[in-house]
């Protein structure tokens, strides 16, 4: 009983095909052009957001689903910028009470993101 053989002479050693890693797919392919118009809702421009937005951090309203991946591809995609570092935030929701008729009433929460950019990018928001 032979655990180790020896080959034989008139046999051919068979190489095989390294295969080759596939290519690397940046965040904005990874997303369609119609999910990431959903992900960003609208700049949040208040006191805070502004003075922050002339240290490179801007404040924007997200969807309910979005994520720190599908928010750096729609600022890619839209601003043409690559984004340092994104912090997801929720908003909870308030109760309200209208002046006129003393009713309560619910203000919606929701999601809101800090995108930090590296120093000398900027957006323009309008």
């Amino acid at each position: 009983m032979a655990l180790f053989q020896r080959k034989k002479k008139d046999e051919v050693v068979v190489e095989k095909k390294v295969e080759k890693p596939a290519p690397k797919v940046s965040v904005r392919d990874t997303y369609l052009a119609a999910d990431l118009a959903d992900v960003l809702r609208n700049p949040r421009i208040t006191e805070k957001a502004t003075a922050q937005g002339q240290l490179g951090v801007y404040t924007f309203d997200v969807s309910e689903s979005a994520t720190k991946r599908s928010v750096a591809a729609a600022v890619a995609m839209l601003y043409k910028v690559s984004p340092r570092k994104i912090h997801i935030v929720p908003v909870p929701s308030k109760v309200r009470r209208s002046v006129r008729t003393g009713a309560r009433g619910i203000s919606r929460g929701g999601k809101k993101a800090y995108v930090y950019l590296k120093r000398g990018d900027s957006i323009t928001l309008a």
